[in-house]
Order: structure tokens, then sequence, then C-alpha cells
């Protein structure tokens, strides 16, 4: 994947460094990692090295590193609309950021999920594709069932929020 440093995280730098920080390990090893990294297309090699660099740093081993993230069953779809373009989305395409009432809706959907699998923590995010009238829906939760009942809502969503085309997915483990 390609890492990429935002506006945020250089005013960041700046101020610290404004504040007298210069001296301070932590910053100059912040301040390193821009040329550590490719941003323009990913480099896995140099990915490896930041990653490395950071295990060596935290004193961590690849177990502890990799017992960070626990794979959850995952569903994605994608429906079609008849305008991609009103979906909006932040920077990283976690959160809908247009039509607003989407957005809230799959936050609602997530609880609800969370809530019948005793508070685990599911996702789902929507992004309009950048190439056809179609919305894409990604969904995560502790269950390939819950991951594609949550899918299935989350498709739905879009399909009633955002002027949806032909038939929403419905997947065969869903209860819709």
């Amino acid at each position: 994947g390609t890492v990429l440093f935002g506006d945020a995280y250089y005013s960041f730098l700046a101020d610290a460094d404004r504040r007298g920080a210069r001296g301070n390990v932590a910053l100059q090893r912040l301040q390193l990692l821009p040329a550590l990294v490719n941003q323009a297309v990913g480099d896995a090699l140099s990915d490896l090295l930041f990653v490395d660099a950071i295990l060596q740093i935290k004193g961590w081993t690849i177990a502890d590193w990799t017992g960070l993230y626990v794979d959850l069953p995952s569903r994605q779809c994608k429906v079609k609309v008849e305008d991609r373009t009103v979906i909006q989305t932040n920077e990283n395409e976690t959160r809908c950021t247009s039509p607003l009432q989407l957005q809230d809706a799959l936050d609602a959907a997530i609880a609800t999920v969370n809530q019948q699998a005793g508070g685990a923590s599911s996702r789902c995010f929507v992004r309009p594709s950048g190439t056809e009238n179609v919305v894409r829906v990604y969904a995560e939760a502790p269950t390939p069932q819950q991951a594609d009942e949550l899918a299935t809502q989350a498709a739905k969503l879009v399909f009633d929020i955002c002027a949806g085309v032909g038939q929403p997915p419905v997947f065969p483990s869903s209860k819709m």
C-alpha cells in the first residue's frame, strides 16, 4: 500500500520544531519518515523498511505486530445508481460526507450488528466508483453471516438514499 503524509502531518512537525523540540529523538524520527517511504508509487520495499524500523524502535517481533490486527470476515458488493457523484467521502474513504443521512444510517446499521455481536467492532463504508455509476460497499463483521447482513443493509441504504437502479444486492446468509 501507499503511505501518504498529509498537510496535518507537516503542520505538526513544523509546530513542534517552532516549540524547540528539535532535539527530541521522536521528532527527528518523524521528520525522516517521508524520506523513507515512497509516497508516489507505494514501493513495497520502502514500506517493509518502514515497518522494520518501527518494530526495532518498539522492540516488537513480527508476532507482536500481527497480533494487533484481527482479520474479520468481509463482504464487498456494488450498487448501481443513477449518479455516483451524489456520494462524497472523506479523504481516506472510510466515512460518507454526502448525503449526510447515509452515513448516519450506516452508523446505525453498524451499531446494530455490533450489539448483536456482543460489542464487536464491525465496520462498513461506501464509496463511489471512479469509472461507472455504481457505489462500492465494504462490510466487515465477526461472522460471515453478520458481514453479509451488514453489507445487505448498507447496499439497501445506498439503493434507497442514492437513487438505486435495478435491485439492491442481497446475500444468501442475510436475514433481509
